[in-house]
């Protein structure tokens, strides 16, 4: 199913069009829910001043369908095709969109390698450990600058936040414990059988938002970063997942 998943979204193309029309915010959030009810469509981004509507889509979206979604041929908002690499467009938006978790999940790894390495190579099972430290720990630290807006993010999908939103105040900082945990090996049994079970949970939500395609913020880089839920959200959770079950077996 996960590899499904993620073909569907690879395959996801995003264009920039012109549309004219536009003079106020009410205009861009017209333009945008309306561009929105086209079941193709999984995001736009509209900007009045640019007169641009950048749309991500599962599958190629004609003008003529794209206008008929704004009115028809008699509305005041007309959409043209930009003259642009639609290929560079695409490459461009996911890297622009994504490339904060991106950097931190570099970062992560090369420090995981770095402290890891011994004079046979690295040993996996400290590598392991570092990575989720740092995981953790980068995560929650985003969380934390702004805990009432990861709260209010996270309970948009999370299955618990939604039943008890005091859950994303409290997933913050079992984050924060966890990375702590990982770092100084504090009972890695104890450590790795609460991350399986915690981020086990968390995926639940991710995987309803991702297939229901849900147009929500992802909370994993709290309120911070605008980054839409999408695969690479349960990417991050997967391996979590896999990294604890791995380390349990190992032991």
């Amino acid at each position: 199913m996960l590899v499904v998943i993620l073909c569907l979204k690879l395959s996801q193309m995003t264009h920039t069009y012109q549309v004219t029309g536009m003079t106020c915010s009410g205009c861009e959030n017209k333009v945008k829910s309306s561009l929105l009810v086209l079941p193709e469509v999984t995001g736009v981004e509209v900007s009045k001043d640019a007169n641009t509507a950048t749309i991500a889509m599962d599958k190629h979206i004609g003008i003529s369908e794209l206008q008929k979604a704004l009115g028809g041929s008699d509305s005041k908002y007309q959409i043209t095709a930009n003259s642009h690499s639609e290929t560079l467009e695409e490459t461009k938006s996911f890297f622009a969109t994504y490339k904060p978790v991106l950097l931190l999940f570099a970062y992560v790894f090369g420090f995981s390698v770095i402290a890891s390495w011994h004079n046979e190579g690295i040993n996996w099972m400290e590598f392991m450990r570092f990575f989720m430290a740092g995981f953790f720990l980068s995560f929650s630290f985003f969380k934390l600058i702004n805990l009432k807006g990861f709260a209010e993010s996270y309970a948009m999908y999370d299955v618990v936040a939604k039943k008890i939103p005091a859950w994303g105040y409290v997933y913050a900082f079992i984050e924060l414990g966890l990375g702590v945990a990982f770092a100084v090996n504090f009972n890695p049994v104890v450590t790795n059988w609460i991350t399986l079970i915690v981020m086990t949970i968390s995926i639940v939500g991710v995987l309803q938002s991702v297939l229901n395609k849900r147009k929500i913020q992802c909370a994993c880089l709290g309120a911070v970063f605008n980054l839409p839920m999408s695969t690479l959200t349960i990417i991050e959770d997967l391996l979590m997942i896999a990294m604890s079950a791995a380390m349990l077996i190992l032991m």
